[in-house]
């Protein structure tokens, strides 16, 4: 017998869980690569990701992906908060696409950052001192 596809599991979890789409698993996923990635040239060894760099690294990978709608996006599969991340991983590990340590936890995804300060921020216009001088006092 075959074994099913990666679609084919997404498909299956997002049918019993209708909280995240089906694109938030696969950016899931990505978003593991990347973070592992960008994990093991800092640190030259491969090792596994904790949910707190797991959740960072899906920031910075958002962030590249969609730039200033990386939220939009987010919210439309159904994903608001880090724990959401978590969420989906654990729905990940309980299908078998993802491996856990024993110190692996869900808890290990909450509040690791605020989405409307780690989307919106980077974006905002940097105000400077030299763009917006502070009005000189009046003498009278």
């Amino acid at each position: 017998m075959k074994s099913p596809t990666f679609a084919e599991i997404i498909a299956r979890i997002c049918a019993r869980d209708r909280r995240y789409a089906a694109d938030a698993f696969v950016f899931l996923s990505e978003g593991l690569q990347f973070t592992v990635k960008a994990i093991q040239e800092k640190e030259k060894n491969r090792r596994h990701v904790t949910g707190q760099e797991l959740a960072l690294g899906l920031r910075d990978y958002a962030l590249e992906q969609f730039g200033p709608l990386a939220m939009t996006v987010l919210a439309r599969w159904g994903v608001h908060t880090t724990r959401d991340f978590g969420e989906m991983v654990f729905l990940l590990i309980g299908a078998g696409l993802f491996g856990k340590t024993e110190e692996d936890k869900i808890e290990d995804f909450d509040d690791v950052y605020n989405f409307a300060t780690a989307f919106r921020t980077p974006f905002l216009p940097k105000l400077t001192a030299q763009r917006h001088p502070r009005p000189r006092p009046t003498t009278a």
